[in-house]
């Protein structure tokens, strides 16, 4: 599922091309929608609330979106080809006179009134990305962290309950930079780590908000953007000892545990058992031993 960083800034794509231009073709081609004609509304806004987009109409009315695992919105230039999948994966069609958005494999999408958005996002903690982000929510996300002390860490950082815009990717990171293992359960924390889950939550994603690239590392080469998420079977790019992958249950009815990546040397913790790799250990920096 995308991270709330890459849906801020599709939001902020869409608003840019949208926003004060009326519609000449606002076309739903989701099955509860298809009776829907949006042409001829003027789009006011585009704004992103974690994983969700609002696209806000002078009607009073919002078409909302999730992306869900693989949608997504492209914007073209009229008569320039769409390769964003496809007809049968076209879910929403917004065109103004210079700019055309298409939404493939929005599963979900739906047409509301702009004053009924809690409805879909009013359950959500405090927006890592949002425009009201302070000392205040950073304390209130802190405290739904802790209001679960039982929960391991992990699995917190994904319920968008507690804090909506962080997945897969920043979990990994976040653990990995905070040092704890991602089974670590948030009653082990101190609260200065718990303090540091938090900001650097907001850091990872406030620095990669505007722009494609995601990089938690502060290098944008291929091979070195992040600490630990994706590197599974390679060494900790920190101390050289391998970087281990394991399931991990969320706590969601409906989903598969979810992969987490963690190097067992910098981020001590309890963690599923580890098979024992065979042949040269890799080497390692500061005397440090690798465990397996």
């Amino acid at each position: 599922m995308p991270e709330g960083d890459t849906v801020f800034l599709a939001g902020r794509r869409l608003h840019d091309a949208l926003a004060g231009q009326e519609l000449t073709r606002g076309e739903l081609r989701h099955p509860r929608l298809v009776q829907h004609d949006l042409a001829g509304r003027t789009v006011l806004e585009v704004v992103s609330v974690g994983k969700h987009l609002f696209t806000r109409f002078d009607d009073g009315t919002s078409l909302h979106s999730h992306f869900r695992m693989d949608g997504t919105w492209h914007l073209y230039r009229p008569g320039r080809p769409w390769r964003g999948g496809g007809d049968h994966q076209i879910r929403a069609i917004l065109e103004v006179p210079d700019r055309v958005a298409v939404g493939y494999r929005l599963h979900d999408l739906d047409l509301l009134p702009t004053e009924r958005e809690d409805t879909w996002v009013g359950h959500l903690g405090p927006d890592l990305l949002g425009d009201g982000w302070g000392p205040e929510a950073a304390t209130e996300v802190e405290r739904r962290l802790r209001a679960d002390p039982d929960r391991e860490l992990g699995a917190a950082l994904l319920d968008q309950r507690v804090a909506c815009g962080v997945g897969n990717l920043y979990k990994a990171e976040v653990c990995f930079l905070v040092g704890v293992s991602p089974w670590t359960t948030v009653g082990a924390l101190t609260d200065a780590q718990v303090r540091d889950v938090v900001a650097r939550s907001h850091t990872l994603l406030s620095r990669n908000a505007w722009r494609p690239e995601q990089s938690t590392t502060g290098d944008l080469g291929g091979n070195a953007q992040h600490w630990v998420f994706e590197r599974g079977g390679r060494g900790c790019r920190r101390c050289r000892d391998v970087v281990r992958t394991a399931g991990q249950d969320d706590g969601s009815p409906d989903r598969e545990d979810r992969i987490a990546y963690f190097c067992p040397t910098c981020q001590p913790g309890p963690h599923p058992p580890l098979e024992r790799r065979r042949g040269r250990r890799p080497q390692q920096q500061s005397g440090r031993q690798a465990r397996y």
